[in-house]
C-alpha cells in the first residue's frame, strides 16, 4: 500500500495537511513532538474515494510554535480510512490506543518524540535528530521524513505550489532508541514543509505539518585558528577565523578558563559581529586558555561547538602590526611589535629592529609607544627587490642582546612609477599605449590598466577617478605592454593609470590624462624629391603633406651622400614658413645624395611620423672637367709587322678634377709633316696604337656632357731621346711588405728633365705594369704596394724631356745593407722604419714558408700520385 500509492496519497495529503491541520515552525532547539489518537475526532473518517474533496485549496494555515496552547493534529490512515484527532496543549499526554491499528498484540504506546533540527556549517545538509521517549516500539517500525520546498514563504504560498513536490529522506533508526533523517543540499531561500511518517504492522501514523526555514536553524562550524595579532594602537587581540563563508553575519562568544587557583576558572564574554576581541596584560600574563563558537546574528539559529582550546601564554612570542603590508616606493611607513622571551613580556626600550638581519634600523627611526611596545618608522622605502623565492623584505624586532625570533614582519615595496606613454596614428582611428614594468613588480602581483574618458578635453583629478574601466594590455617584449583604444573620441580626455593587484591590497599609479588629438603620430610625407643644382652647390628638396593633417606641422630631413651606412645622417630643421621645400648648402656636388623627410604637429605632445621613402638625387655634370688625365706609355716590339706599339695608360679623373663625370676620353694626335687626328675611348682606361714616326706626340682630354678639359697633360714619344742615359744608377731597398724605397742618382750635366716616371712589376706573375710620376728634383721616392718577399720584382725609371722620354734604368733585385753614403743625410728616416717594422717581416716569412715549400719540392713526385715513386724513401 505504502509503496504503490505513496506519491500520490502523500501529495494529496499535503495539500488536505497544509489546509486543515496546525503548521508548526520549527525552533533553532530540540523540542517535544507529541503524537496523541483520542476519541473524539477532527474529521470523521472516510472512505478512499473521497481524496478529491480534499485536494481544493482551503485557505493558507495557520503557523503556530510547538506546544503551546493551540491545537494541531496527529493523522491516521490505511486503504480505506484517513482520521486525524485534535490534540491540545493543555492536554496531559495520553497513551494512544492502537484499537484501530492492526497490530498482533494490542498494547499502550507514547507516541511522543524529541526532536532536533539543524543545517550544518557548510550549509550543504539539513540533519534531523529523533528520540523516542519509550523503548517499547516494535521492530519494524519505519521513519520517513517527508519535505517540499517553496521559494515563497509559507503564509504567502497557496497549496496548488506545494503538489507534486514531495520527497522522501529515509531516516536512520539504528538502535530504534533514536533515528537520523538527512536532506542534502537544501536551499536556503526556500521554505519547507515536512512531516514524519512512521509505518508499524502496515498501518502509518504523520506528525503535525512543520514549517521549517534552513536560515533559522544554521549550527555554524566551529572557529579555526585562534591567534593573538597586534593593533594598531598597539593593544593585543584574540582573533580567529570562519571554517566556512557563510551568507551572514555571525555573533561570537568567546570563553576564558583560567587553571585552578587563578580567579574565576571561567569567564565569558560576548562579542558581535568582529572575529576578534581585545585582550588586557593581565590576562596575557596569566596561563588562561580561550575557546570561542559562533551563531547566527539576525537569526535565532544553533551556537556552533567550543573551538579547541587556545593557551595565551604559549601563543606567539613576538607580535608585529601589521604582520604584512603592501606600499608603493618612496612612501614611509611605521611598525609596531611585542616581544616575549620565555613567555615573559620585554620592555620596549630594550628592542632593535633589523631589516632582512643584514641591515640595522638606526636607532633614530625607532621610539617607545608603550612599556611593551615598540614601533619603527622607515622613510621613502626602496621597491623590493626579490630574493630567490622571498618576494618581499623581512622585518625583525629583536632583543638588544641580538636574540630574535623566527617571525617577521613582510615588507612589500612595489615601485608604481609608470610611463604611460600614447600615440594617435595617422588615420586618427585609433591610440594605442605603451607602458614598461619592472620584472620585480611582475612577481610581486598582477598589473592592469585602468581609464576614465572625459566627455571634452581632461578634467582635474588628483586621484584616479572611482567610475573607470579596465583595457586589455598585451604583453610585448621587454616587460612592456600595449593596448589600443579604437574608436577613439579626438577631444576626450582619458584618465589613465596602473593599477597594481596583490592579495594584501590594491595600489594605483598617480594618473595621466591625453587628448588623442594632442599625441598624433602623422603619417610621413609623400611624393619627396631630391635635386642638386649646377654650380650653386645645394639640394633642393620638395615633398606632399601627409593626408589627415589638420593641424600645421614642422618637418625636418636627413641626407647622406652616397647612402654609405659609415656615414652618418646629417640632421635638417626645416623652418616653419617654407613650405613643402627646402634648400640645404652641400660641399659635395659630385654625389648622390640620399634624402628623406618626416613631420610633426607644432602644438600638442604628438610625434615624428616615420621616415618617408628614400629619395636620391641624380649626379649631374656642374661644368666642364677641370683637367685632362696623367697618362703614361708602354712601348712593345712587334716583330711580324716590324713596328712599334705603344699603350697609352691613364688612372680615372677623380669627381672634383671632372665635374661631375667622363663620358670619354679624346686621344689627340700630332706627329711632324702631318695633320693632327683624334681617337676616342668611351670605355676604359688604355689605348693601343703603332708608333712609326721618329716623334711622336700624344694629348689626352676628358669630356662630359658640359665640355671638354681645358688643361691637359701631353707627351712626346721621340725615338732620339729614348737614347739619352740620364740616369746614372737605380737601387730598391725592400722597407717592408707594403714599402719599397727606390733611390736613384742622376748623369752630371743633364738638364732639362721634366718628372720621372717609376714603374713596377712583378716577374712571377703576368699583370700589368704599375707607374707613378715623381717630381724631377727628388732622388728618392717611396713606393706603397703590396709585395710578398718571395716574388721578384723589377722596378724602372724613366726620365721625362719636353722632347721624349729618356733611357731607362732598371732593376730586379732588391739592394742589400744601408743606403748609399751620399743619400745617407736625406735617406737616414727610412733606417727606424727598417727596425720599427723587424718583427713584420718575421711574421711574413713564417706565412710564406708553405709557399715555398712549394717552390722547392714542385719536382718532387707524389708518391700516392707515381706508381714508379711508390716504395722509394725520399728522406735517405
Amino acid at each position: 500500500f505504502i509503496s504503490n500509492a505513496f506519491p500520490f496519497i502523500f501529495a494529496d495529503f499535503l495539500q488536505m495537511a497544509a489546509a486543515h491541520c496546525m503548521v508548526h515552525p520549527v525552533p533553532a532547539r530540540n523540542f517535544t513532538l507529541p503524537c496523541v489518537l483520542l476519541n473524539e475526532t477532527f474529521l470523521s473518517p472516510f472512505s478512499a474515494g473521497t481524496w478529491s474533496g480534499f485536494r481544493r485549496e482551503l485557505g493558507a494555515p495557520k503557523i503556530k510554535h510547538l506546544m503551546n496552547e493551540e491545537n494541531f493534529l496527529c493523522c491516521l490512515w490505511s486503504a480505506s480510512n484517513f482520521d486525524c484527532s485534535l490534540y491540545r496543549a493543555s492536554m496531559q499526554a495520553r497513551k494512544f490506543i492502537p484499537s484501530e491499528i492492526n497490530l498482533s498484540a494490542p498494547q499502550k504506546i507514547d507516541w511522543s518524540w524529541n526532536m532536533e533540527c539543524w543545517i550544518r556549517g557548510r550549509l550543504d545538509l539539513l540533519v534531523c535528530n529523533l528520540q523516542l521517549l519509550k523503548l517499547d516500539l516494535r521492530a519494524d517500525l519505519k521513519v520517513n521524513l517527508l519535505y517540499s520546498g517553496s521559494e515563497l514563504s509559507l503564509g504567502a504560498a497557496s497549496t496548488s505550489s506545494l503538489q507534486g513536490t514531495v520527497r522522501v529522506a529515509p531516516c536512520d533508526c539504528r538502535d530504534q532508541a533514536s533515528c537520523q533523517c538527512l536532506v542534502a543540499t537544501p536551499s536556503l531561500n526556500h521554505t519547507y514543509l515536512l512531516w514524519l511518517e512512521m509505518v508499524a504492522g502496515g498501518t502509518a501514523l504523520a506528525s503535525p505539518p512543520m514549517a521549517l526555514q534552513p536560515t533559522d536553524i544554521v549550527k555554524p562550524e566551529a572557529p579555526v585558528k585562534l591567534r593573538l595579532e597586534l593593533a594598531e594602537r598597539g593593544q593585543v587581540k584574540l582573533c580567529w577565523s570562519s571554517p566556512a563563508p557563510l551568507p551572514f553575519p555571525l555573533q561570537h562568544q568567546v570563553r576564558i578558563s583560567a587553571p585552578p587557583g587563578h580567579g574565576h576558572s571561567q569567564q565569558m564574554l560576548q562579542v558581535a559581529l568582529e572575529s576578534s576581541v581585545a585582550m588586557d596584560n593581565a590576562l596575557l600574563d596569566s596561563p588562561s586558555s580561550v575557546q570561542v563558537r559562533s551563531r547566527n546574528l539576525r537569526a535565532p539559529g544553533f551556537w556552533s561547538d567550543w573551538s579547541s582550546p587556545y593557551n595565551l601564554t604559549l601563543g606567539a612570542q613576538v607580535l608585529y602590526f601589521p604582520a604584512r603590508t603592501l606600499t608603493r616606493a618612496g612612501s614611509s611607513l611605521s611598525f609596531l611589535c611585542t616581544f616575549r622571551n620565555r613567555s615573559r613580556p620585554v620592555p620596549s626600550r630594550e628592542l632593535v629592529w633589523w631589516l632582512n638581519l643584514a641591515e640595522p634600523v638606526p636607532a633614530s627611526q625607532t621610539s617607545v609607544l608603550s612599556s611593551r611596545v615598540s614601533r619603527v618608522t622607515l622613510p621613502n622605502v626602496r621597491a623590493t627587490q626579490p630574493r630567490g623565492s622571498f618576494l618581499y623584505s623581512a622585518l625583525y624586532c629583536c632583543h638588544q642582546s641580538r636574540l630574535c625570533h623566527r617571525a617577521y614582519a613582510e615588507l612589500y615595496v612595489v615601485d608604481m612609477d609608470f610611463n604611460i606613454s600614447c600615440e594617435t596614428d595617422g588615420y586618427l582611428t585609433k591610440m594605442t599605449c605603451r607602458w614598461s614594468a619592472n620584472p620585480a613588480t611582475l612577481l610581486l602581483g598582477s598589473l592592469q590598466l585602468r581609464y576614465h574618458r572625459s566627455q571634452i578635453y581632461c578634467s582635474d583629478f588628483a586621484s584616479p577617478p572611482p567610475d573607470s574601466e579596465v583595457k586589455e594590455c598585451l604583453l610585448q617584449r621587454n616587460h612592456s605592454y600595449e593596448c589600443t583604444f579604437q574608436p577613439i573620441f579626438l577631444l576626450s580626455g582619458y584618465t589613465l593609470w596602473i593599477e597594481f593587484k596583490h592579495s594584501l591590497g590594491t595600489l594605483q599609479s598617480s594618473p595621466t590624462c591625453v587628448i588623442p588629438a594632442d599625441v598624433v603620430k602623422p603619417l610621413p610625407p609623400s611624393n619627396v624629391g631630391a635635386e642638386v643644382t649646377r654650380n650653386t652647390g645645394l639640394l633642393n628638396v620638395s615633398w606632399s603633406q601627409p593626408v589627415f593633417a589638420s593641424r600645421d606641422l614642422a618637418f625636418q630631413i636627413r641626407w647622406n651622400p652616397g647612402s654609405r651606412e659609415d656615414v652618418p645622417w646629417q640632421l635638417y630643421e626645416v623652418p616653419e614658413a617654407a613650405g613643402s621645400w627646402a634648400v640645404i648648402p652641400v660641399q659635395q656636388l659630385c654625389v648622390q645624395y640620399v634624402v628623406q623627410v618626416r613631420c610633426r604637429e607644432l602644438q600638442g605632445s604628438g610625434y615624428w611620423s616615420d621616415w618617408s621613402r628614400a629619395a636620391q638625387s641624380l649626379v649631374q655634370d656642374i661644368r666642364a672637367p677641370l683637367r685632362g688625365p696623367e697618362f703614361w706609355r708602354i712601348v712593345s716590339e712587334d716583330p711580324a709587322r716590324k713596328q712599334r706599339n705603344v699603350t697609352l695608360l691613364w688612372k680615372p679623373l677623380m669627381q672634383n678634377d671632372s665635374l661631375c663625370s667622363v663620358s670619354r676620353y679624346i686621344i689627340k694626335h700630332q706627329s711632324p709633316g702631318n695633320a693632327p687626328w683624334e681617337e676616342f675611348v668611351d670605355h676604359g682606361t688604355s689605348w693601343t696604337f703603332p708608333w712609326m714616326e721618329p716623334t711622336h706626340t700624344v694629348t689626352i682630354l676628358a669630356m662630359n656632357s658640359v665640355g671638354i678639359s681645358a688643361i691637359n697633360s701631353n707627351l712626346t714619344l721621340s725615338q732620339q731621346m729614348s737614347t739619352v742615359d740620364a740616369v746614372q744608377s737605380l737601387s730598391a731597398y725592400l722597407v717592408n711588405s707594403t714599402c719599397v724605397a727606390v733611390v736613384w742618382s742622376l748623369s752630371p750635366q743633364i738638364p732639362g728633365i721634366k718628372s720621372f716616371v717609376i714603374e713596377w712589376r712583378n716577374l712571377n706573375k703576368e699583370e700589368q705594369v704599375k707607374w707613378l710620376r715623381v717630381p724631377p728634383n727628388l732622388r728618392k721616392y717611396f713606393i706603397y704596394d703590396h709585395f710578398i718577399l718571395i716574388e721578384k720584382y723589377q722596378f724602372s725609371l724613366y726620365p721625362v724631356f719636353a722632347g721624349g722620354v729618356g733611357k731607362a734604368r732598371a732593376t730586379d733585385q732588391f739592394a742589400q745593407g744601408g743606403f748609399e753614403n751620399g743619400n745617407a743625410d736625406s735617406l737616414h728616416v727610412v733606417l727606424p722604419i727598417v727596425f720599427s717594422t723587424s718583427v713584420l717581416l718575421l711574421g711574413a716569412l713564417l706565412l710564406s714558408h708553405q709557399r715555398m715549400k712549394k717552390l722547392l719540392w714542385e719536382d718532387v713526385p707524389n708518391p700516392k700520385n707515381c706508381s714508379w715513386a711508390q716504395g722509394v724513401n725520399f728522406q735517405q
